[in-house]
């Protein structure tokens, strides 16, 4: 039975044992093929390992036997966004809407796939109907959040900051939103306000290398090098093929040098 598969492919996942879950679910193909819930599963599995592009080619398999998949459909488009090819994914969210989806993740995208297909006349209807469809806080905050991207696109800095600001009022973990602040307090010159802000997004979010490269570059400005040295160190943990971080490193290992 396909359950019984599914159901000990969700054990071994539990079990964080991937691979032994993938080979399971590779079984169930064979008996039962085109099977689309296993299909699905085995797509989850590679999207969970970080592996996208081998996930996206399952979830088209999966829409060749149900052209109706919402997941798939979704999870297709959300590959294409972040493939740089946004004009692609509204193609695919927009199929979604046809279909009768009608949630605040989808306008959410929706918007920003317009934003950055340059069609600016459906970005801020689509995140405003995300806001009108938001079903918790949380969802709201993702939401203003990337308004807040919108905001910084076309230039309005003070639009942004109130954006990112109304990010925090609905999610005060928002470690993003705390960066992107902290970035326009530096640009106002308020040094103690952006470095407060830095500390709070990379204490919420180590793996995130732009509180730590941000902190890094003020800490710079204002003379602080051991701190600076420190917070770069950190950067380049998170994200070890940033240049700016390493450029950074190599000018505060001079300054040592001439001291």
């Amino acid at each position: 039975m396909v359950d019984t598969i599914l159901y000990l492919a969700k054990v071994y996942f539990r079990l964080d044992q991937p691979l032994t879950a993938l080979h399971l679910f590779k079984q169930g193909l064979d008996r039962f093929p085109g099977e689309v819930t296993l299909l699905c599963g085995i797509a989850r599995i590679h999207e969970e390992m970080n592996n996208i592009s081998l996930a996206a080619e399952y979830y088209r398999e999966v829409l060749k036997q149900d052209n109706t998949h919402v997941e798939a459909i979704a999870c297709i488009g959300s590959n294409h966004f972040y493939s740089d090819q946004p004009e692609i994914a509204l193609r695919f969210y927009r199929r979604l809407l046809q279909m009768g989806v009608y949630n605040c993740q989808l306008f959410n995208n929706l918007g920003l796939c317009c934003f950055y297909a340059q069609q600016y006349d459906m970005t801020l209807t689509s995140l405003e109907r995300a806001l009108s469809l938001a079903e918790n806080e949380e969802a709201a905050a993702d939401v203003w959040y990337n308004l807040g991207h919108v905001a910084v696109g076309i230039g309005d800095l003070n639009l942004a900051y109130q954006c990112f600001k109304l990010t925090l009022a609905n999610n005060n973990d928002h470690a993003e939103a705390y960066n992107n602040l902290a970035v326009l307090e530096m640009r106002k010159g308020h040094v103690e306000q952006a470095r407060a802000l830095l500390q709070t997004a990379s204490s919420l979010a180590p793996h995130m290398y732009e509180p730590h490269f941000n902190f890094a570059a003020l800490s710079d400005q204002v003379g602080d090098l051991q701190r600076s040295y420190i917070a770069a160190q950190k950067s380049k943990e998170a994200f070890p093929g940033h240049i700016d971080t390493h450029q950074l490193i190599k000018q505060l290992k001079q300054h040592f040098a001439m001291l």
